[in-house]
Order: structure tokens, then C-alpha cells, then sequence
């Protein structure tokens, strides 16, 4: 499990995971039709410098080329940023980690690029979007299991007869950018690894139109994409355990 943590270090990631969900919150309105990744990694860097923070990504491991993972249609995560440009409709997600007074923080959203969505786009990033908070509100507090989590978020995605990316997890973060415990986004209640005050993890769920297959680009050798084509969308938070619940430290 994760060391403990001081309580120096859990203000730190109250502060970097505000500036990450305020740089994340002002990306939704920044992205348009006709932009290109690369634009947009260069605006978040632009970010994170002025707010005081550093590129996770960019740190030597695990020395990402660029500062977000921007992931389009059937790229699930770890998604390069390219010169392709963002057409009217396009489904996109942004995962980002940014590093404030040596603690890490960690949060993601799925958008679709100059319209509100509609049919079966709106409903995978609703349900998904939803299976993320259904496993915050699965956090009780100290004592908690990640198979508590990962039921909750199973569930609602199983409602939505979405494809649930079973290998691919959530995490711990904090001192690093991926610690133990593995956070699932399935799982049975009672189960898995114990959860005590201060831990902090990363709730990821990650889900699809289709099957749950995925495979790695062999050009990039990053991004990972569904196998059958299939859209995909990831939401993720950053929270803190507490004695009785838990805190969303990536909230702007």
C-alpha cells in the first residue's frame, strides 16, 4: 500500500488537484472544432506554468510526449497530441497529471468537440460519467474496499450496457503517479484491498459502445484504442479517504 501520508502532503494535493480541475474546466471551453492536439498541449502548458505546477507526463518517467493525454473516438487513454484536427463531433478525452509541492494529482473527462451530444454519444458519457460517481459515493470512509468501488461502478455501466475496460484500472496517486492499490472499474463488494484515512486514489472508469478488447498503437506505442472501433470515454477524480467518506480533490 501507499505510505502514509502528512497532512503537508494532503494540502498540497487539495491545492494541485484545485489548479488541475480549474485548468480542466477551462479546457472544455477552450477546445473547438478546427484546433489540433498540438494546440491544445501547448495551452495546457501554458496552464500548469502559470498556475505554479509541472507536467507529470513530462517528468523521466514515464516521459510522455507531451503534457496531456488528448484521446479521440476509439482511443480510450494514453493518447498522444498530434496536428489531427478536431472536427465537429469528434469525441475526445483529456487526461491530465500535473505535480504541485511534490504531490500528484490525476483527473480525466470525455467531451464531444463543438456540440452537445445526443443519442448513444450522450449516453456513454453520461453513464460513464455517472459509474464515476457512483464509485465515489461507494467510499464510506476508512475500511472501505477498492471491490466496493469497483461493484458500484460495474453496475451502472452494466445498466448502460456499455463494454467495461476491465484491464485498465484506477490507482493510487500522490508521492507517485501510479501506486498500489489497483482501483478496478469491476469487482465484487467486500473484496480487494483495504482503504485507509489518507489514502488517496484515482477512480478511472473507462467504458465503450462496443466489446471490451483494446490494443495498443504500434506507431506511437501510447495510445491504447478499442479493438472493434468502438467509441470510448473515460472520467476520472483524484479523491482523498477520509475517517467517514471521502474528499474529490480535483474539483476546481
Amino acid at each position: 500500500m501507499q505510505p502514509p501520508k502528512t497532512n503537508e502532503q494532503i494540502q498540497a494535493m487539495r491545492e494541485g488537484g484545485k489548479i488541475l480541475g480549474t485548468i480542466l474546466d477551462d479546457l472544455k471551453k477552450f477546445v473547438q472544432p478546427g484546433m489540433n492536439g498540438l494546440e491544445v498541449d501547448e495551452w495546457v502548458e501554458s496552464q500548469i506554468k502559470k498556475y505554479g505546477a509541472t507536467a507529470t507526463y513530462k517528468e523521466p518517467d514515464p516521459n510522455f510526449p507531451g503534457v496531456i493525454c488528448i484521446s479521440v473516438n476509439d482511443a480510450i487513454v494514453h493518447g498522444v497530441p498530434t496536428d489531427y484536427v478536431f472536427e465537429d463531433g469528434d469525441i475526445v478525452g483529456f487526461d491530465l497529471v500535473i505535480t504541485y509541492k511534490g504531490m500528484k494529482t490525476d483527473s480525466a473527462f470525455t467531451m464531444m468537440v463543438g456540440q452537445e451530444p445526443s443519442g448513444a454519444v450522450k449516453h456513454l458519457l453520461n453513464m460513464t460519467e455517472r459509474s464515476l460517481y457512483a464509485g465515489i459515493d461507494a467510499v464510506k470512509g476508512a475500511g472501505t474496499r477498492t471491490g466496493d468501488i469497483g461493484s458500484a461502478v460495474e453496475k451502472v455501466l452494466n445498466e448502460g450496457k456499455l463494454g467495461i475496460i476491465r484491464d485498465l484500472v484506477g490507482h493510487g496517486v500522490g508521492n507517485e503517479m501510479h501506486m498500489s492499490p489497483n482501483v478496478p472499474n469491476y469487482g465484487k463488494k467486500g473484496s480487494g484491498d483495504v482503504l485507509r484515512a489518507g489514502d488517496t486514489i484515482a477512480i478511472e472508469p473507462m467504458a465503450t459502445l462496443g466489446g471490451e478488447s483494446i490494443y495498443t498503437d504500434t506507431d506511437d506505442h501510447w495510445t491504447i484504442l478499442t479493438r472493434d472501433g468502438s467509441l470510448s470515454a473515460q472520467f476520472e477524480h483524484t479523491v482523498l479517504i477520509t475517517d467517514h467518506g471521502c474528499e474529490i480533490l480535483t474539483k476546481a
